[in-house]
């Protein structure tokens, strides 16, 4: 997987979302990273991380509103 990597989750159905991202981050490597896009500000995701990877994760607004993006790395 290389920071080329995106994933676009404004078509994708709400319950099949979160699954998608932590598979995609558990197939990276330390330094790799994906970028997400999504219609509001995945805050909700953010706290997710924090709880299931506290200090294994980088988390990185490239864009916010009124699609946000962020570079979610493995650390």
């Amino acid at each position: 997987m290389t920071e080329s990597t995106t994933i676009d989750v404004r078509t994708i159905v709400p319950r099949e979302r979160h699954p998608l991202i932590f598979s995609t981050f558990e197939a990276l490597a330390p330094g790799e990273s994906f970028e997400l896009v999504n219609d509001h500000d995945p805050v909700p995701l953010r706290y997710q991380f924090e709880a299931e990877h506290d200090g294994a994760f980088s988390w990185d607004y490239l864009e916010q509103g009124p699609v946000w993006r962020v570079r979610i790395g493995r650390t």
